[in-house]
C-alpha cells in the first residue's frame, strides 16, 4: 500500500516561512499556505501516545509533537510527531529530523499526505511512519538508505514491530504508538534502560540480590566483631569506621587473617 502521487505544484506560492507565525495553523509547501485543523480525539491521543514512547528511548533524541520544520523559505512542515532536530529554543527549526510519525485518519487528504512526505524525504529524513488509524491498525513504512537513496515503501500490520536503527535503541510495536497500556509499557522499558536495567524483571533481580548481599554483609561484620572479643582484639573507632565500609569479599578476607594471626592486619 502506497500513498497516491502528489498533484504536481510547479508554481512558488506567495508565502514564506517569515509570513507564518510560531502556534499558527498553517504548514508551507512550496511557498503554498495549508491550513492545519484542530485534531480529533482519537488522533490527539494517538500522537500523545506515539510522543511518549519515541521521546524516552534511550537512545533518541528528543522528540515533540506538531514541531515545525523549515526547508528553505518556502517550505514549512509540522509531523504529528518529530524525533531530533528540536532545539531548545522558540521558533521553527531548520534541522532534518530523522524520523517522524504521521497519523491517518477519517479524512485525511492523501495527495496532501503524500506531498508530504516527499518534502521530508527530499530533504534527508530517514524514516517516515504513517499510522492507520482507519480499518485494521497498519503503518506504511518509508526509508531512505545509507545513501539517502529512498528505499520500496512497506507496510507494517498491527501486531508488528517497527525499527530505526540509527535513531532508537529499542524495536517499537505499532500498538504502542496507539494503545495506552502498550505505551506505557514500552514507556517504562525504555526508562529503566536509561538507567542501565534491561526489564523491570532485571530491576526485582538486582535489588533481590542486593538485599542479599546486604545481609550477608552485616552477618560478617557480626562474626568479625565476636571473633575479636573471643581473641582479645582490640575494636577501636578507626576499625569499627572500616569494619563498617568494607564488602563481603573484604569481610571475608578480615575474618581468615583473624582467625590465622589472632591479630587486626597491619
Amino acid at each position: 500500500m502506497t500513498l497516491p502521487r502528489p498533484s504536481p505544484m510547479v508554481e512558488v506560492g506567495p508565502y514564506r516561512v517569515g509570513d507564518i507565525r510560531e502556534e499558527s495553523p498553517y504548514e508551507l509547501s512550496n511557498g503554498h499556505r495549508i491550513e492545519c485543523m484542530s485534531s480529533g480525539p482519537r488522533h490527539a491521543r494517538t500522537n500523545l501516545q506515539g510522543g511518549k514512547v519515541l521521546d524516552s528511548d534511550p537512545d533518541a533524541p528528543s522528540a515533540g509533537v506538531d514541531p515545525g520544520y523549515t526547508f528553505g523559505d518556502a517550505h514549512l512542515r509540522a509531523p504529528d510527531v518529530g524525533v531530533g532536530g528540536l532545539p531548545d529554543a522558540s521558533g521553527f527549526s531548520t534541522e532534518v529530523p530523522p524520523l517522524i510519525v504521521e497519523y491517518a485518519d477519517v479524512g485525511q487528504d492523501e495527495r496532501e499526505l503524500a506531498r508530504k512526505v516527499d518534502e521530508f524525504q527530499t530533504a534527508g529524513t530517514r524514516y517516515i511512519w504513517v499510522v492507520r488509524l482507519t480499518g485494521p491498525l497498519r503503518v506504511q513504512v518509508y526509508e531512505l538508505d545509507d545513501r539517502g537513496r529512498r528505499l520500496k515503501p512497506r507496510l507494517v500490520a498491527g501486531d508488528g514491530t517497527l525499527t530505526a536503527p540509527g535513531v532508537l535503541r529499542n524495536p517499537v510495536p505499532v500498538k504502542a504508538l496507539v494503545d495506552r497500556d502498550a505505551a506505557n509499557a514500552a514507556t517504562l522499558r525504555n526508562l529503566l534502560n536509561r538507567v542501565g536495567y534491561e526489564s523491570l524483571e532485571s530491576l526485582e533481580v538486582q535489588k533481590f540480590e542486593e538485599g542479599r548481599e546486604e545481609g550477608r554483609e552485616t552477618e560478617l561484620r557480626g562474626a568479625v566483631v565476636d571473633m575479636c572479643e573471643l581473641l582479645g582484639v582490640a575494636m577501636d573507632p578507626n576499625r569499627q569506621a572500616a569494619l563498617d565500609a568494607m564488602r563481603a569479599p573484604a569481610l571475608r578476607e578480615l575474618k581468615a587473617t583473624l582467625k590465622a594471626t589472632r591479630a587486626w592486619p597491619g
